[in-house]
């Protein structure tokens, strides 16, 4: 007695099941930003480093104010871009938080919609093996008439 009994949501489990699997990409699309953003301040932090570095060795031999100049105006710059990409940093941060808050939330209504599929599923078992108890019992009770 195999009855397969379907479950009525599953429509909607299906719905739950691909929105996880989209914040998971979106999640992952963000963390890839965010680490290429801060790879990026990393690269122009020593950029900066190697620049203030090289202008210490050079400040000997620096004899124009032009030339001063031309740093100076570069470390601004550069200083100027960090700040930027700092910002930037903070903001796919703040971004990346949210990703995982709309995942984290995704997982939650895939896995609540699992549970109620489960729990449907077990009842739909109980009852069967509480009608089939009763159909033997009527079997029983009528071989027993019989006799």
């Amino acid at each position: 007695m195999a009855v397969k009994k379907k479950f009525e949501m599953q429509q909607v489990l299906n719905y739950r099941v691909e929105l996880e699997k989209m914040r998971k990409q979106e999640f992952a699309a963000a963390r890839h930003d965010l680490d290429a953003a801060s790879d990026r301040l990393e690269q122009e932090k020593s950029e900066a480093a190697k620049l203030a570095e090289e202008f210490s060795g050079r400040q000997q031999q620096i004899d124009s104010i032009f030339e001063m100049r031309l740093y100076a105006d570069f470390f601004a710059r550069k200083r100027d871009e960090i700040k930027e990409q700092q910002r930037r940093v903070e903001s796919l941060d703040h971004v990346l938080e949210d990703r995982r808050d709309e995942l984290v939330q995704a997982t939650k209504e895939k896995k609540v919609m699992e549970q109620f599929k489960q729990k449907q599923k077990e009842a739909f078992l109980k009852e069967q093996a509480h009608k089939e108890g009763l159909l033997l019992d009527e079997i029983a009770t009528q071989k027993k008439g019989q006799e």
